[in-house]
């Protein structure tokens, strides 16, 4: 009879639950790219408006300022954002990590009741060619009891024949 792990179908789940909270680390990693993504083009427009403000009419000074003042707060508020889907996806991690650190468990005591199953399978298997073997030397006795028991026959009806 085959190996059967008694708690298979909650290692399927913890396995499942780990795919799915891998899923959604990978959901959060990708928010905290586009995040990054969002702050370095905010500061690539910070950048290109100095230059642009050294090159432009004074006049226009004041609205280059309001501009720049206006990006600087977006930057604030994106570097916030960035924080915060941080977060977040340091808490979608421990959660990935208990998830494995779960299956894991379960495969080591799979892995464990499988030794043990094959030791036991094993020990019977022993005994069992330890039974046949037994059985065979007493049959093999057996036979060679008979053959001496003709032999012996033999001889005696070789000796009154004479």
């Amino acid at each position: 009879m085959p190996f059967r792990y008694r708690l298979q179908k909650i290692l399927d789940f913890r396995i499942n639950q780990k795919e799915e909270q891998r899923m959604r680390v990978q959901k959060a990693q990708r928010a905290v790219n586009e995040a990054e993504e969002n702050i370095r083009k905010n500061n690539e427009d910070i950048q290109n408006t100095k230059e642009g403000m050294r090159s432009a009419d004074p006049q226009m000074y004041e609205t280059y300022d309001k501009y720049l003042k206006h990006l600087w707060e977006k930057a604030e508020q994106l570097e916030a954002i960035r924080q915060d889907l941080q977060q977040k996806l340091d808490i979608e991690i421990q959660k990935l990590v208990k998830c494995e650190q779960a299956v894991k468990v379960l495969e080591k005591h799979k892995e464990k009741n499988k030794e043990l199953y094959l030791q036991e399978e094993k020990a019977a298997e022993l005994k069992q060619f330890s039974e046949l073997g037994v059985t065979r030397f007493f049959k093999q006795r057996e036979e060679r009891n008979i053959e001496e028991e003709k032999e012996i026959l033999k001889e005696l009806e070789r000796i009154e024949g004479n």
